[in-house]
């Protein structure tokens, strides 16, 4: 029947209703990708900007001192609820922080008339303070905080303990001590000491012994002479493991190994005074292993030991600036922070690795005398003059900056500046190395390796099947390697590391007798077949030639394996992995950048091979028969004409593939070892971006600068990714206009 005009105008209004709604729909699915990605985007940058945030100093609790006694060591307990002052007249003053006064003086049980002559404070971490008295003993008390429940009520009470017993050491003969230092630990103690008779020093070593039938702590003492200063000691700092002594006298420092204490020797003299400077403090960084000198000008330069031909030697690393004369220094009790006092009443924070000034507070004209970081470094007791004050201090990421992140690092313990990921150890003063540079190199390198196993194969397979293959064997091989990309890559990674590592370690000629062969083979089968008679060519049997090729490859694959052995013994003598390694000087992981490129290559190549062989087989046939036409060759038509043509569209599936290969997580993860290393060398692994956020995210504190870097890592896998897509686009759409007519 045939339609009326009504029936053609509702068919074609309804079809008009059905592409406006396609187009409504195409366009919203569009935006809400975009949205989606603008939201990644921003929830990435939320999470990562604090790492960014300078710290801050909020004013708390402030009091005016009195008395003539002088500050011998600041400090508050974990909670902040105390802060304490110990005093050069053996008081220990708790102020209440909740309650802003002061809450109770507890006293050191000294005889009546005794005065004390030398003060020394240990570890941060560990609150205590000896104080010499002028009879030539001294007390060792550390301020701790009972906590109780009365009545379900916690409640806090400031008490003293004394960790080397409630009686105070007889160190001298009655002579007062002037110069005072001491380290403890559960083993035994080490007070290094001198009288005000005599500049000479004294090592006395208190090694803890346990009757085995009481079950009491007795204290064995040992006394040693130490070398002599020629000059006034202004300072002594110890090492908390008691092996290393810092002497500030004159303006330099001596470094003094006393570990054996019956054999001291003299390690070095730090030149570390300024050029027309003075020495004005020292202090050691948390773990003991920088040592902070200040100059009255203001520069203060950071020095640990590095490994020379002389052995280890202190050696000067970075320098900071507090502004004015420095009169203090202090340092946090387990990062890499310190605090710079100076006399004109200037107080500067600042983080050694990063070399960052954090932080610049002003307190008046008065000098800052002392400082203390509370345990956790969330806070900060400060005196000025008279003025006792405590602030909160907000400074949650101050090892992570840009320098830390993409330029060297100089780290305590190695021998130079280096770019170094590791994030985590089992030490509590570890100082966590954040750079993401071995990371981001790890992801080009596994992407490098992985593109140059896959990309001949794949285009070359794409342009044979979609121009060279028959119709009946290209609707084999085209889904059978379609269907390669729905394999899941942790199969493959499973694969890579449990089987193939192990084999190509075991067969390491044969691997590369292999992909040597392979190509040839082909040459050699194709010049073979192209000798045969032309009606064989053309036969049924012709149009299966690629298939018949299959048993001849892998009949030279079996070879090449099996002449593996042989090679390797009488080339290598027996063992190829000790060959690559000492007659080449080439560093062999068995999971390595040759296994990760192998496969990662064959998760790759179903991504090339399937949008180039569209490309090349989308080629118009009129443009190839009118080039066959003219009198051009079949490879000459194909270089210069389907291969122009479908340049865009190759482009695309070659940045398609480093795409995938960029995001890569579990072959790499299970095949590369996962080591953070900046080398080249095919025989070692990596750590690629994603394999670490896969990795260390499981064991991150939420909102740690770990959390937080880790955090930063993805995005920027997030812009390599958004930059390889960017700029394959950019070129497709370059060659799609200069080859489009074609």
């Amino acid at each position: 029947m045939e339609q009326t005009i009504a029936d053609k105008y509702r068919a074609s209004h309804r079809r008009l209703i059905k592409d406006r709604l396609a187009r409504y729909g195409v366009t919203a699915g569009g935006i809400m990708v975009l949205i989606a990605l603008l939201l990644i985007f921003f929830y990435l940058l939320y999470v990562v900007a604090p790492v960014f945030k300078g710290a801050s100093l909020t004013p708390g609790f402030t009091t005016t001192l009195t008395g003539t006694e002088s500050t011998v060591q600041l400090g508050t307990d974990e909670q902040r609820e105390y802060l304490y002052r110990i005093t050069s007249s053996g008081d220990v003053q708790f102020f209440s922080l909740t309650s802003n006064n002061m809450d109770s003086t507890l006293s050191i049980p000294m005889a009546p008339g005794i005065r004390v002559t030398g003060f020394s404070r240990s570890n941060p971490s560990e609150r205590s303070a000896a104080l010499a008295l002028d009879d030539g003993s001294v007390w060792v008390v550390q301020p701790d905080f009972a906590i109780s429940y009365p009545n379900d009520v916690r409640t806090v009470t400031p008490q003293l303990r004394y960790p080397l017993g409630p009686e105070a050491l007889q160190l001298s003969d009655g002579e007062a001590i002037d110069q005072l230092v001491f380290a403890a630990s559960a083993e035994g103690s080490t007070f290094i000491w001198s009288d005000s008779d005599s500049n000479d020093l004294v090592l006395t070593r208190m090694s803890a012994e346990v009757d085995f039938l009481t079950d009491e702590v007795e204290w064995a003492r040992n006394d040693y002479p130490l070398p002599s200063s020629s000059e006034p000691i202004k300072k002594l700092l110890l090492t908390p493991d008691q092996a290393r002594l810092f002497i500030l006298a004159g303006n330099r420092v001596t470094v003094l190994n006393v570990e054996e204490g019956d054999s001291p020797h003299i390690e070095q003299v730090l030149e570390a005074a300024e050029s027309g400077a003075v020495i004005s403090d020292i202090e050691l960084l948390a773990g003991a292993s920088s040592l902070m000198v200040a100059n009255d000008n203001g520069v203060i330069s950071q020095w640990f030991q590095v490994a020379s031909k002389e052995g280890r030697r202190f050696e000067r690393i970075r320098e900071f600036s507090s502004g004015g004369d420095t009169r203090s220094l202090a340092s946090e009790f387990f990062r890499k922070s310190f605090v710079a006092g100076t006399a004109d009443g200037q107080m500067r924070l600042f983080y050694t690795t990063s070399e960052n000034m954090l932080l610049s507070e002003s307190f008046g004209d008065t000098p800052v005398t002392l400082m203390a970081f509370s345990p956790r470094g969330n806070g900060l007791a400060i005196q000025s003059g008279n003025q006792l004050r405590f602030a909160s201090l907000d400074n949650a990421h101050p090892e992570v900056s840009w320098s830390a992140l993409w330029q060297k690092v100089w780290y305590e313990g190695y021998p130079e500046p280096a770019y170094v990921w590791q994030s985590t150890s089992g030490s509590d003063d570890f100082e966590a190395k954040l750079s993401l540079m071995p990371l981001a190199f790890g992801t080009l390198k596994a992407a490098l390796y992985a593109m140059l196993f896959a990309t001949p194969l794949a285009l070359a397979g794409a342009v044979y099947t979609a121009y060279f293959m028959s119709g009946r064997v290209r609707s084999i091989v085209k889904p059978t390697i379609e269907i390669m990309e729905a394999l899941p890559t942790v199969i493959l990674g499973f694969l890579a590391g449990l089987w193939l590592a192990p084999l190509v370690e075991d067969n390491l000629p044969g691997i590369f007798m292999l992909m040597l062969s392979l190509p040839l083979s082909v040459l050699l089968a194709a010049l073979l077949w192209n000798c045969l008679p032309r009606n064989l060519q053309s036969s049924r049997w012709g149009e299966l030639r690629e298939l018949m090729l299959v048993p001849f490859l892998l009949l030279v694959g079996w070879g090449a394996m099996s002449l593996s052995p042989a090679v390797e013994t009488i080339f290598m003598d027996g063992d190829a992995r000790r060959f690559v390694t000492n007659e080449l000087g080439i560093t062999f992981d068995q999971r390595n950048a040759l296994v990760v490129g192998i496969a990662m290559g064959f998760a790759v190549i179903p991504t090339i091979f399937s949008i180039a062989e569209d490309a090349v087989f989308s080629v118009p046939r009129h443009l190839v028969n009118g080039s066959l036409a003219l009198g051009a060759t079949t490879w000459q038509t194909l270089t210069r004409v389907v291969m122009l043509t479908a340049s865009p569209g190759i482009f695309s599936a070659v940045m398609m593939g480093v795409g995938r290969a960029v995001g890569e997580t579990m072959i790499v993860l299970m095949a590369t070892g996962n080591t953070p290393l900046m080398e080249w060398n095919l025989f070692e692994g990596m750590r690629t971006l994603s394999a670490n956020i896969a990795v260390e995210m499981p064991e991150s504190a939420i909102g740690s600068s770990h959390y937080r870097v880790l955090f930063l890592t993805a995005f920027v896998l997030f812009i390599f990714t958004f930059m390889f897509n960017t700029l394959a686009e950019f070129v497709r759409q370059r060659l799609r206009d200069k080859y489009s007519t074609l």
